[in-house]
């Protein structure tokens, strides 16, 4: 069986002309990056303000495992499926960080034969807007030190400088350090760290603004520290925003690339959603439903993280309605929530997998709380038992829910038909999409509608220093604004080993952070970290370059 990498490179690929054309993009304003890339013009994103929207369909997924759910392939698939049904499809994506690539989880262009291509440079330096996120935030960082270590008129205290540095790789070593040490010459010393750049606040104000001045203005309300009086010091107030909003002009324009079946692909922005909000950005998709019937677009991990930050962050900030929501379950995951460990989970058990179905249950519960039609999305591997998909199939009968089974990844489009015939049906019942959070509501009651609604907690206990740093994000002007909770992605709790659908349980809040230019509050909640580290055997040690430039072993 071939490979993602080879299936991918031994695709031809359209030039990128014709799938602007194909999407409705005049050529002038589909810049290219290369034969096989494209920025959209500032200008086009411009003229398609107000004009009438198509159907938005989230695809998002149960709890994910170290087995893999496929739910960008599931949604590269199900546009392929749409547009083979005679529908005008575009899907929508987040940028792969380099972090997973060269970790543990993987790229983020899909897999089998529903992929975007061009896999290789997609999944490594894409068009750089990653690396302009992390040019930016150290940019920021360097003027901090700079104004600290040339006299510092602002008088901001050292010790409380909250901003961090950044960089696009697993590198735990890096989550604490020293810096300025080396004498007078060398700045001012202080503890500082880095986070992953996708987990950073300038990632979140790229995906959330709508235009240069809004971005500039957002990056102008990132706090910074505060003085030794205690007063909040901001980008604006180094001069700050300006510089990196030079640096982020490109970036901000999405992307437009194509699928296997030449299927356009607008990929843009790549926050996690476990430690971030974990949606591309609203720029690209709210570009795709002026050009596009149907737009297909992910959020990160399970409902209760991407889903979640997608309809109570993303939706409100843009005046998003989704139209339908498709959840993705797989036979391995059951069986990994029914009790088998990582290895034993690809091995057939109806038992485990009837165990399982609590997690599939409190997922479909999670997203018809907001109010939209849902739809789950059976992705089906080789080895999965007809008792162990029927027991699936017999859940969502019970649920009264929609499924399908989807082969989207040996098959591309043509295996999807089943599910995009579904997701049709489900795009025409009535909708009554609402937010589980409104803005009335204190930071404080939002997080704990998440906890209970949400992840099925019982209560939510605080740490002394988060009790402190809700009364700051009050000063700060974030006492009613979105919550954006960081914890593990493996359990619908914040403790990673409870598997299943954990409930009664405390959710942790041992910290929270001010994203004043992104809008939202950031909760930490268990032992999440923002810079993740690499496992025993890192991706990277399985990625060469031949003598002739082919790259290897990327999936």
């Amino acid at each position: 069986m071939m490979t993602d990498i080879e299936i991918a490179q031994s695709t031809p690929l359209c030039p990128i002309a014709e799938i602007a054309a194909k999407a409705g993009i005049p050529a002038a304003a589909a810049e290219p990056y290369g034969s096989n890339k494209a920025k959209i013009t500032e200008d086009f994103l411009r003229q398609q303000e107000g004009k009438p929207q198509g159907k938005l369909i989230l695809v998002t997924a149960v709890n994910p495992t170290p087995a893999g759910e496929g739910k960008t392939t599931t949604s590269i698939g199900l546009a392929q499926a749409l547009c083979r049904l005679g529908k005008n499809a575009i899907v929508t994506l987040r940028e792969p960080s380099l972090g997973p690539v060269f970790g543990l989880k993987g790229g983020a262009a899909g897999g089998g034969c529903s992929q975007v291509l061009p896999m290789e440079e997609i999944n490594l330096h894409f068009t750089g807007d990653i690396h302009a996120v992390t040019a930016a935030n150290n940019l920021l960082s360097a003027l901090i030190d700079n104004h600290i270590h040339q006299g510092n008129a602002l008088r901001l205290d050292p010790e409380r400088v909250v901003f961090r540095r950044c960089m696009d790789m697993n590198d735990r070593s890096l989550r604490k350090i020293e810096i300025g040490l080396g004498g007078k010459a060398n700045g001012t010393p202080r503890f500082d760290g880095f986070q992953i750049s996708v987990a950073s606040e300038v990632m979140a104000i790229l995906c959330l603004a709508k235009d240069l001045k809004d971005l500039r203005e957002r990056l102008g309300r990132i706090l910074v520290g505060y003085t030794v009086e205690d007063k909040p010091v901001f980008a604006r107030d180094l001069q700050a925003e300006g510089a990196m909003a030079a640096l982020l002009r490109e970036a901000l324009r999405p992307n437009l690339v194509q699928t296997l079946e030449h299927t356009p692909c607008l990929m843009h922005g790549g926050p996690f959603a476990n430690i971030a909000h974990g949606c591309n950005s609203v720029r690209a998709t709210r570009l795709a439903l002026t050009l596009a019937d149907y737009t297909v677009t992910e959020a990160g991990f399970g409902s209760d993280l991407g889903a979640e930050k997608f309809f109570d962050i993303k939706c409100p900030a843009a005046g998003l309605t989704p139209a339908a929501a498709v959840l993705v379950v797989t036979v391995r995951a059951l069986r990994y929530n029914g009790g088998c460990d990582k290895e034993s989970c690809r091995t057939p058990h109806a038992s485990a997998v009837a165990a399982g179905l609590c997690n599939l249950t409190a997922h479909v519960e999670n997203l018809r709380q907001y109010g939209v039609p849902v739809v789950v999305a059976i992705n089906r591997f080789p080895d999965d038992l007809p008792e162990e998909l029927a027991i699936i199939q017999a859940e969502c009968d019970r649920l009264g829910v929609r499924a399908a089974q989807s082969e989207v990844f040996a098959k591309g489009g043509a295996g999807g038909l089943e599910l995009a015939e579904v997701v049709l049906a489900a795009c025409r019942e009535p909708n009554h999409f609402a937010p589980l959070t409104t803005p009335a509501m204190p930071l404080r009651e939002k997080i704990e509608t998440i906890a209970q609604k949400v992840y099925g907690a019982a209560a939510v206990e605080y740490s002394p220093e988060a009790e402190e740093q809700l009364a700051q994000m009050a000063a700060l002007g974030l006492e009613y604004a979105p919550v954006c909770i960081a914890k593990t992605q493996y359990s619908l709790s914040d403790n990673a080993k409870l598997l299943g659908r954990p409930q009664g349980h405390t959710l942790h809040i041992r910290g929270l952070t001010a994203s004043c230019g992104a809008g939202f509050a950031v909760a930490l909640a268990g032992s999440v970290l923002t810079m993740p580290g690499l496992p025993a055997h890192p991706a990277a040690m399985d990625i060469s370059l031949t003598d002739d430039g082919r790259i290897t072993g990327l999936f």
